[in-house]
């Protein structure tokens, strides 16, 4: 164990990207603050790319569940260990990890450095770089919570993605492929091209069809839209299927809906796991899971990144970097 916490004495600092108050990108800014030190069980990592995340702008606009600023956000973590703390024998300085930092009060990705528990994070997968190990922890984690652990996906399923080129939902079709389901994706028709690159086998454009309809029976739903597309979520299932809603609140708005139906909505809210983290470490080095990076962005462009994923046309992941 590297014994050095720091105690006793002033700590290095680090850049990070903070806010003052809640509002659009702009409200974003650059700060310099103490680097943390780990305590028991923890691990502090040198960030060296973190994803960005629906989750990022909803915090920095509406404070969701950190509330008011300031704070530092960001949960996709992957980077080196820089020290560890008391009890900590996954990991030793010098490991390549990645991780998703606990969500939601565990935000803080989006410096230089960050402290985590060390079961926050997995050994990086020698198949994917940097970067696009950055991408994957919170959207994989997602996928994976939702369609393996909740709905159980198997061989043979039918599994309808909503936003099927989106962060959660590209890693989602892997996944469900690599577990050996039919997918149907939906997207807009100029991204169909990349869902059949990613495995989907029956593309749907929602802006033309329903999709509801154009599924047929399925046997899993991930709604990662909320709103009205959950309770039309429910029609394609056949009795004893799941629908997974990724947006907090919607199967519980579905009331007795889904037991009348026979099938069962269930709310996830994505938690930071070692297991899964070395799930989709495993897919990765097998060749089934591969992130797709649209942009990459320095960490001082923070507020630029911002809005290009706000404007809801990412396709795959928006990644930041400290060089």
């Amino acid at each position: 164990m590297n014994s050095d916490t720091g105690a006793g004495r002033d700590r290095p600092t680090m850049r990070a990207i903070s806010q003052d108050t809640l509002g659009g990108p702009d409200v974003l800014h650059e700060i310099t603050v103490e680097r943390p030190a780990p305590g028991p069980g923890e691990v502090l990592v040198r960030m060296r790319a973190s994803g960005l995340n629906p989750t990022d702008w909803k915090h920095r606009g509406e404070g969701m569940f950190l509330g008011s600023p300031p704070f530092v956000l960001g949960w996709d973590l992957c980077g080196t260990v820089e020290e560890i703390g008391l009890g900590v024998t996954l990991f030793e300085p010098g490991d390549e990890v990645f991780g998703m930092l606990p969500y939601p009060y565990g935000a803080g990705a989006h410096a230089e450095f960050a402290v985590a528990p060390a079961r926050a994070f997995a050994k990086k997968p020698d198949a994917l770089d940097v970067v696009e190990a950055g991408a994957v922890p919170l959207a994989g984690l997602t996928a994976w919570q939702a369609l393996v652990e909740t709905a159980q996906v198997r061989q043979g399923h039918r599994v309808l993605i909503h936003a099927a080129a989106g962060g959660v939902g590209h890693l989602a079709v892997q996944i469900a492929k690599a577990r050996g389901a039919h997918v149907v994706g939906t997207a807009s028709e100029g991204k169909h091209a990349f869902l059949r690159g990613i495995g989907v086998d029956e593309p749907v454009d929602y802006r033309t069809t329903d999709p509801a309809e154009a599924a047929g029976e399925v046997d899993i739903v991930l709604d990662t839209l909320g709103g009205e597309n959950t309770r039309r979520s429910l029609t394609p299932l056949r009795r004893g299927g799941t629908l997974v809603t990724i947006l907090p609140g919607s199967a519980q708005a579905l009331g007795t809906r889904p037991a009348e139906l026979g099938v069962r909505a269930k709310d996830l809210l994505v938690q930071h796991d070692h297991h899964g983290m070395t799930e989709l470490a495993r897919l990765a080095d097998e060749g089934r899971l591969r992130p797709h990076i649209e942009a990459v962005f320095p960490l001082e462009q923070a507020a630029r990144a911002h809005e290009s994923g706000e404007q809801g046309r990412t396709t795959g992941k928006l990644v930041l970097t400290t060089g």
